[in-house]
């Protein structure tokens, strides 16, 4: 007996420890960003594109108020609400501590620098893609925005959600920085895929999830639940969206549909933020959603 409770209790360590192993954060290599000078100009584009202050600002901020990423608004979903923490550049509250490998981490791995994994309603999944230039000169635009000692809130998550280690687990299912439209030909379909699939993460609400929340990308951007609860958002393929490659440039930029109908919701700022790109940016956008299949299937 004494035997079969050892057996046991040693089966026992060495699965906790190949859990502990399998679970463990993915950091990118060391020196990745080493020598590299951030452009704040740039970066503050690829801010907008990014659609930071959407989500990061304080509730009911507004102008230049957006600017102060001190965190607050809620997210609600089927696993809990997440709120949006502070990620101003104050050194207490917000990230000013931290390092660019440090926030390169977090955008690109979601992972905290003292290690812990960060939920996926942070969309790392899509930041994964980032180019590394853009990612430097984001944190130097980043540097230059006021900073808010506004204490972070803790997300509201019942067991087991509120363990993170099993974050690792769900990014051995769905964590991928590999492209979706793996077949995209010419600049400016390069460009639509680069916004939409990293920046500006169009399929975190636009494309059905599964049980465990992660993306269907066999339904790419065909439409999903909307996670508060209250009706859908719509899906963005030619089975869903009939509309010209001038129209929706058009939308993006002035939140006004061919039937007359104006932007709504969340949609607000995404169009705001869509509005104070280039034109190309736009335009890449329409083509790249032109070019999707019906069904969203890539494969």
């Amino acid at each position: 007996m004494r035997r079969l409770i050892g057996g046991l209790v040693l089966a026992g360590l060495a699965a906790a420890g190949a859990g502990w192993l399998l679970t463990a954060p993915d950091r990118l290599p060391e020196g990745s960003f080493a020598g590299v000078e951030g452009d704040a100009e740039r970066g503050a584009r690829v801010f907008t594109a990014a659609g930071c202050a959407s989500c990061h600002h304080a509730p009911e901020a507004e102008g230049e108020a957006r600017l102060v990423l001190a965190g607050g608004q809620r997210f609600a979903s089927d696993f809990g609400t997440f709120l949006a923490p502070n990620i101003s550049p104050d050194p207490g509250q917000g990230i000013g501590g931290w390092s660019q490998e440090e926030f390169a981490n977090a955008v690109m791995r979601g992972v905290a620098p003292g290690g812990a994994h960060l939920y996926p309603a942070f969309p790392y999944t899509a930041y994964a893609r980032m180019d590394d230039r853009d990612l430097v000169d984001l944190w130097a635009y980043m540097q230059t925005l006021p900073a808010s000692d506004t204490p972070s809130q803790p997300h509201e998550l019942g067991f087991p959600f509120n363990i993170r280690r099993g974050l690792g687990l769900w990014k051995l299912l769905y964590f991928d920085d590999g492209w979706v439209m793996d077949d995209a030909e010419g600049q400016e379909l390069v460009r639509g895929r680069y916004l939409v699939e990293a920046l500006a993460h169009c399929a975190e609400c636009h494309t059905p999830r599964d049980a465990l929340g992660g993306l269907d990308t066999g339904r790419w951007l065909t439409g999903a639940p909307n996670p508060n609860g209250r009706g859908t958002i719509p899906g963005l393929t030619p089975d869903h969206l009939s509309w010209e490659a001038s129209d929706i440039a058009y939308y993006l930029e002035t939140g006004f549909t061919p039937e007359f109908d104006s932007v709504g919701g969340h949609m607000v700022e995404v169009v705001e933020n869509f509005a104070s790109l280039a034109p190309e940016d736009r335009a890449a956008v329409a083509a790249y959603l032109k070019a999707l299949p019906d069904g969203g299937a890539m494969e």
